[in-house]
């Protein structure tokens, strides 16, 4: 394959393959091809149903990104209570969603019966653990990314969710970027016939030195955040990520000598996967490099595109509910996971999803330290 498209013009490969390069923009809510029924992709003039008068009391846990949601401004919503560990976040948790009642911590949060729901926006590292707790106590969970960041939490979730038949969701900013959506409507629709090669690009400079809870930031391998890069792939076909090649770009100084996550030493990483379609997908996760900060991906399909084809982007949200940050994907995934629950179904990024695009990072990590050796990526799916 290498030396194939090395005897072949850029312009010609990406010509005669039929290529979209995408990045960051649009907003749309949506669902995948794995798993149980899902909310459909609408174009962008289809409405929102009519709100069902439903409304799902939510619990929000984590100030900082917790606090850019739409949770309190949509029809079937309604912030229950909010919680932090620190203070300052906690009044600010408050402020943005106008609620009165608060937590000192996520333990004390769930014991609330009035709470249906609980968004988790804590450190990453706790992911899996809260929402095991948060579904543990009866309670519907919509999670900041990753799911996980070990493949035992992994595990673990998955058990939880499919025992307590609870909804989960991740909010998966790149699931619901307008390139993302597109590409699944040409997978769906095969407008150009079957998909070849698929990348997904997160590129964050400077990520390791942002403050954080406990320095969870710190030195954090790479692939331990893939799912911004692999919803490129999962988002759009639904299939799986099966094997997986790694290697890793050592980084400069004491960080990444001595840290919590067994003395890391990679500050960017680049992974090749086989796909359950066995085609070809290419994940980088950078956290040291002079490329500008964003969720990027690359689709090369059979054939080109057709006159006039029609890739639908976007889809309305209730009124009064912007599209939002990261993408516009902050509105979509506000009004994806209260509809799901209003309307009693699965989520479009439900935990099979979730861990399809978090699993293979996990993975690919322990490839990284191996010297890239191949290894094979678990699957988390129903039997």
């Amino acid at each position: 394959m290498s030396s194939q498209r090395e005897s072949v013009s850029r312009r010609r490969f990406l010509g005669d393959a039929g290529t979209v390069v995408g990045g960051v923009v649009g907003a749309v809510a949506g669902g995948t091809l794995v798993g149980q029924a899902r909310s459909g992709e609408p174009n962008a003039q289809d409405r929102p149903k009519p709100p069902s008068g439903k409304k799902i009391r939510l619990g929000v846990v984590g100030g900082g990104f917790g606090c850019s949601f739409y949770w309190h401004l949509h029809p079937n919503c309604t912030v229950e209570a909010v919680s932090d560990l620190q203070p300052e976040r906690r009044a600010q948790l408050m402020q943005v969603y106008q609620c009165s009642k608060s937590y000192e911590s996520l333990e004390k949060l769930i014991l609330d019966d009035k709470v249906d729901a609980v968004a988790v926006f804590t450190d990453a590292p706790s992911h899996g653990r809260h929402c095991v707790a948060v579904m543990e106590h009866g309670k519907h969970v919509v999670s900041a990314v990753p799911a996980a960041m070990t493949l035992d939490d992994c595990g673990q979730l998955e058990e939880t969710k499919r025992r307590t038949g609870l909804k989960y969701m991740m909010a998966e900013t790149s699931y619901y970027h307008a390139d993302v959506i597109a590409g699944r409507h040409l997978y769906r629709a095969r407008l150009r016939g079957d998909l070849i090669y698929t990348e997904g690009h997160y590129y964050h400079h400077g990520v390791t030195r942002i403050g954080s809870w406990q320095q969870w930031r710190r030195a954090l391998p790479p692939m331990l955040y893939p799912t911004h890069s692999t919803a490129y792939y999962v988002g759009v076909t639904g299939r799986r990520l099966t094997h997986v090649s790694c290697v890793g770009y050592r980084g400069k100084g004491e960080e990444w000598q001595q840290n919590r996550y067994d003395d890391n030493p990679f500050v960017s990483e680049t992974a090749l996967f086989r796909t359950s379609e066995e085609t070809m997908c290419r994940i980088n996760v950078f956290w040291w490099c002079g490329h500008p900060g964003q969720e990027s991906g690359i689709w090369i399909w059979e054939k080109t595109a057709a006159p006039g084809e029609n890739r639908p982007t976007q889809a309305a949200l209730p009124p009064g509910i912007p599209p939002g940050g990261h993408g516009g994907s902050h509105g979509p995934l506000t009004h994806e996971f209260v509809t799901a629950l209003a309307e009693d179904r699965e989520p479009a990024i439900d935990v099979y999803e979730a861990l399809a695009m978090t699993a293979p990072g996990i993975v690919a990590h322990q490839s990284a330290l191996q010297g890239g050796r191949q290894l094979v990526i678990p699957s988390f799916d129903r039997a």
